[in-house]
């Protein structure tokens, strides 16, 4: 298995990205007997993890609102929030909905009771970039299987990851599980103090680039609903944070919804459409939950023999393609299937009128996209202002027939390959004909 760290989402989740990927061995080598999660099976043009620090992703999100005239707020605390039949008050701020996004110690959902049923923390860990200003052989020198990463000594466990030009992502913790409290900063001698006890006296830090704490406790909402009010990313869930999960769960959190708000608020929502933000995305936490507490348990550094050998077997068995296959695409998301609709649709290569494109670049607008690959033209009076018709060519094999419908979130809530007319699916998901 590849441990990508708590920072690392996968980039079709965003964008689709600017090229195709260069190939799982170009981005993580081999070494004999070693064998990463291999995301080429699924329809991806970026079959690898991409490592991208929380700073830059939170600079990049408050860009694009800034370029679009929507005002970030800092500096105010959430005292109070009240709801009605018309809408959600927090402090001074009105609105017709609210969206928790506020963390997993979420004063929201604490003030409006929501429970955060689950298992508490039983340990206490830190994880940081680093930079090291010397080394001895134990630390790995180049990207390989994640067994070449973790080891444990003096009273400490370490997951220490090259991410390139010097840059190291370490998780440490005390084998104890004793610890300082999330609130504690994290300081150069306490990452020096597990650098030495893990790695000898020859290992010293460089340059401490970031670092937090978080632990190992297990919590999900009930209901990601509260009358006007949604719990999402963190808010709504929470696992130790490995697997490079935690991100790519918020963010799909937050796309699956930000589109069926958008439709309520504009007025065009068919029934249900809000309700659907739960039934599609508490499934797919409690899975992921549950994955990150299997990935806990054979990334057990102690000496347990027993815990070993199953790491062994299970290392083994994700060197046959299709369990690799399988816990890639868990890993990754790219798997992901909601009820009642095919998969996301793939970011194939496309030629229109106006030259060439893509579907990702296809939706920027936010808006839904009924995409003709066979020239045919399928009118759409009466959802043309929610939806975009394009014709468009391919060179690639498309799996999805000769016409989808795909909704905002990029999943395919129709093709021609259904037996339902593309008006059901419309309506079903994009209100009444206008």
């Amino acid at each position: 298995m590849v441990h990508v760290g708590e920072f690392t989402f996968h980039r079709d989740h965003l964008s689709g990205g600017e090229a195709r990927g260069e190939g799982v061995e170009a981005r993580f080598p081999e070494r004999p007997g070693q064998r990463v999660l291999d995301c080429r099976p699924w329809r991806t043009r970026h079959p690898h993890p991409v490592d991208l620090p929380p700073a830059r992703l939170e600079a990049f999100l408050e860009q694009r609102l800034a370029d679009r005239g929507v005002p970030v707020l800092r500096g105010y605390e959430v005292t109070a929030v009240e709801q009605d039949s018309e809408g959600v008050t927090v402090g001074d701020v009105q609105g017709r909905y609210l969206v928790a996004c506020d963390g997993a110690h979420s004063t929201v959902r604490a003030l409006l009771d929501v429970p955060f049923p689950g298992r508490a923390a039983r340990m206490s860990s830190v994880a940081a970039d680093v930079t090291l200003a010397s080394r001895s052989a134990e630390v790995p020198a180049e990207a390989g299987h994640v067994s070449r990463y973790t080891r444990a000594a003096g009273g400490y466990f370490t997951v220490l990851a090259p991410l390139g030009d010097g840059l190291y992502r370490l998780i440490f913790g005390k084998t104890s599980g004793d610890g300082p409290s999330r609130e504690v900063p994290v300081a150069a001698d306490e990452i020096r103090a597990a650098l030495r006890a893990v790695y000898g006296s020859e290992t010293e830090l460089g340059e401490l680039r970031a670092a937090s704490r978080f632990s190992d406790a297990v919590r999900q909402v009930e209901h990601y609903r509260a009358g006007r009010v949604f719990f999402a990313g963190d808010a709504a869930h929470i696992h130790m944070p490995i697997g490079g999960q935690g991100i790519n769960l918020g963010i799909q959190d937050a796309v699956n919804l930000g589109w069926k708000l958008a439709a309520t608020v504009r007025g065009w929502a068919p029934p249900g459409l809000l309700d659907s933000y739960h039934s599609e995305r508490h499934p797919v936490a409690a899975r992921v939950l549950r994955h990150t507490r299997a990935q806990a348990v054979l990334l057990n550094t102690g000496r347990d023999e027993e815990v070993a050998a199953v790491r062994d077997v299970v290392t083994d068995l994700l060197r046959l393609p299709d369990a690799n296959r399988s816990i890639a695409g868990m890993t990754s998301g790219l798997d992901i299937r909601y009820p009642g609709l095919d998969p996301r649709m793939a970011d194939l290569d496309l030629t229109t009128h106006d030259g060439p494109t893509r579907v990702s670049e296809l939706m920027h607008s936010g808006r839904g996209l009924l995409l003709s690959l066979d020239g045919r033209h399928r009118p759409i009076e009466g959802w043309a202002d929610r939806v975009d018709h394009v014709t468009a060519e391919t060179g690639e094999v498309s799996e999805d027939g000769d016409a989808v419908l795909i909704r905002p979130d990029g999943y395919i809530a129709w093709s021609s390959t259904h037996d339902a007319s593309v008006e059901t699916a419309l309506a079903r998901w994009f209100g009444p004909r206008a």
